[in-house]
């Protein structure tokens, strides 16, 4: 017998072997119905995969991520199967789960594809489908698998089996298709109910340039056909919400190929939304005690190797410039020009915690196929900030940055969110890890500690941490449902002391202070391409670019609703007027299209009593006010927005 304990920490005994299928079917014939995998130990499995010893055992369902990926995984293998039937001799590279569905890399060889051929594909992927067919693993030696793909004639899957070790070689067969895998997958094919056929893109073989461009087939699966029903109806406003559609329309961002891939320019427009955010930042980080800083923005390499971000982290930096017999990086991240600061300050224990903020901008280089839009750019205005503290003091601090984020979720209306608490992999320690096992573990429980006190939602994800100590990734999603990863909250215990970074404790010893890496609005550009998306361009009223149009109904009044605009610009209130010689109704249809909050029409009434005619966007009429009552109408509404409990 094995002992299996569940989530809830309740034991219960089973023979040796037993699947999770069967401990689902032990509890109930429901669960058992909907389980797709099952995470052991911490490892996600198969649900028909024999358990031989004591196991922490988590049952995983389509409401689990785990879940969602394995089923979409085993679609990827399912898309293969129907691709063989249409397409004879055809070969695969990689199929993996994606955030949203799947897809596969093939060689069609002499054949083609196109989105004409969606249907015929996904009929037959429902047909497979429904016969049911069990995802059979088998384990294989390595020159079984090698004669395998070599009589097949497959070099891609001959490729991927040059990095495999003999033991560690998984076949899955569903069906016809047999598969080089190392899984999970669902037990059977007849798990998928509803299928959808998305795109087609190119894909150079492992991301290789000089390497053959192959065929990638994204898809998505679900197991009800209702549920596929309202992701279609959710994509169709998403490409309503596109933030590079509506950016363009409301004349926010630009890309120009002089200035290059990734580099975004900001219109008027942008700059604004720039300049609302880093004022209400700036506002809430001087009330928490943050003291802002400027650095430059290259700096020589020594620095970054004393951080460590050489090597680990060179692929996302620019080359570097040849000055002086000296190489000098652009710069990708703040944090080592805030240890230098750190260092200069010398402050003792009374002086911690030390804050310091800076809308700093950095430089990645993203690869060319990877930059979207606002999403994915190269160059990147940053909400940042470092906190140094000791151990006695970062519960509170590491909380009030949590808190800080929820403040800021309030005010931007995100009422889904969840914090994706990412810890390191023991395996990787020196490698992809700094390695420190004790401090590891010390500061990931800490962070644990702190969610769990504080009751804020937060998933723990294996293998995702930053080099240098646990982080926080947070996810977001937007009015229409899409996931975002917003920002980061990461702990540092490890590059301080390559710094020498110290205080004077209370027993007048050195100590080296933890840091804490923040940026609760993650950078300008990526959150602006969220908030586009997630008010669909309507902003709130204290964020948008223009927050008025005044609309005189001819020439005659233009002098006076330029007096109008004068006297709301007193009161920092954000506006135009709309000169052109144009009809009254076209003024405001195009005032509406720039989904501008308000609209001041002024004809020879409003004039005559020195008060306009209100228009709300998305509203209408609202009847005639003062310029007074205007300014303390607006002024109030953008109270309403910012002052949030």
């Amino acid at each position: 017998m094995i002992k299996i304990t569940f989530p809830d920490q309740k034991v219960r005994e089973y023979p040796e072997g037993s699947t999770a299928l069967e401990i689902a079917r032990s509890i109930s014939e429901g669960l058992a119905r909907n389980v797709l995998s099952a995470k052991i130990n911490g490892v996600v499995w198969d649900a028909t995969r024999p358990i031989h010893e004591d196991a922490k055992s988590q049952l995983l369902t389509w409401d689990d991520a785990e879940g969602k990926s394995t089923m979409w995984h085993s679609s990827a293998h399912l898309m293969a199967e129907a691709l063989e039937y249409f397409y004879p001799g055809v070969k695969f590279g990689i199929g993996p789960p994606v955030d949203h569905g799947f897809y596969y890399d093939v060689d069609l060889g002499e054949h083609s594809i196109s989105p004409e051929d969606f249907k015929k594909i996904e009929d037959k992927m429902l047909e497979l489908a429904r016969q049911a067919n069990k995802y059979v693993r088998k384990e294989v030696p390595r020159t079984e698998a090698i004669e395998y793909f070599r009589e097949k004639g497959d070099e891609y899957k001959l490729d991927l089996l040059e990095d495999l070790q003999d033991g560690s070689i998984t076949f899955y067969q569903q069906g016809n298709f047999t598969d080089l895998c190392r899984g999970p997958h669902i037990p059977d094919t007849g798990y998928v109910k509803a299928v959808k056929l998305l795109n087609i893109a190119g894909a150079y073989w492992r991301g290789d340039e000089k390497r053959k461009q192959l065929t990638r087939i994204y898809g998505i699966t679900f197991p009800k056909k209702s549920q596929l029903d309202e992701y279609l109806a959710m994509l169709e406003e998403a490409k309503k919400r596109d933030h590079r559609k509506i950016g363009k329309e409301l004349e926010i961002f630009t890309f120009d190929d002089d200035v290059g891939p990734g580099l975004p320019l900001w219109l008027p427009n942008g700059a604004v939304l720039i300049e609302q955010l880093e004022k209400l930042a700036k506002q809430t980080e001087q009330e928490a005690g943050y003291q802002r800083v400027r650095t430059p923005h290259i700096a020589k390499e020594n620095l970054y190797l004393t951080s460590g971000h050489l090597p680990y982290y060179a692929d996302g930096m620019f080359p570097p410039m040849e000055m002086d017999g000296e190489k000098y990086y652009l710069k990708a991240m703040n944090c080592p020009h805030h240890h230098k600061i750190f260092k200069e300050l010398n402050p003792s224990y009374r002086d911690l915690p030390v804050r310091l903020a800076e809308y700093g901008t950095c430089y990645r280089y993203e690869q060319s196929g990877e930059l979207f839009g606002l999403m994915r750019v190269r160059s990147l205005q940053m909400n940042d900030a470092h906190i140094y503290c000791t151990k006695e003091q970062f519960a509170q601090e590491f909380n009030a940055v949590n808190e800080m984020y929820l403040r800021y979720f309030k005010i931007f209306n995100i009422e889904k969110y969840i914090m994706r608490f990412s810890t390191h992999e023991p395996k990787k320690l020196g490698k992809k890890y700094v390695d420190n096992p004790e401090l590891w573990i010390q500061t990931e429980d800490m962070v644990r500690n702190v969610l769990i006190d504080s009751r804020i939602p937060y998933v723990e994800v294996a293998d995702e941490a930053a080099f240098y100590g646990p982080k926080i990734d947070v996810q977001v999603w937007s009015a229409i449902g899409r996931e975002f990863t917003l920002a980061t909250n990461q702990v540092d215990f490890a590059v301080p002391a390559r710094f020498g970074l110290a205080f004077r404790n209370s027993q007048n010893q050195m100590e080296t202070p933890i840091c804490i890496h923040r940026a609760p609005l993650g950078t300008h550009e990526r959150f602006i391409g969220f908030l586009i998306e997630h008010y669909a361009g309507n902003f709130p009223i204290w964020l948008a670019p223009k927050q008025l149009s005044i609309l005189p109904i001819s020439e005659k009044f233009n002098s006076y609703a330029k007096k109008v605009l004068e006297l709301l610009g007193i009161s920092d209130i954000r506006g135009l007027v709309d000169l052109r010689d144009e009809k009254i109704g076209r003024k405001i249809r195009d005032a509406e299209l720039k989904k501008v909050p308000y609209m001041l029409i002024i004809g020879e009434k409003e004039q005559a009593e020195n008060k306009v005619s209100v228009r709300k966007h998305g509203t209408g009429d609202l009847g005639t006010f003062g310029i007074p009552e205007i300014i303390q109408l607006i002024q109030k509404e953008i109270d309403k927005s910012l002052n949030v409990k």
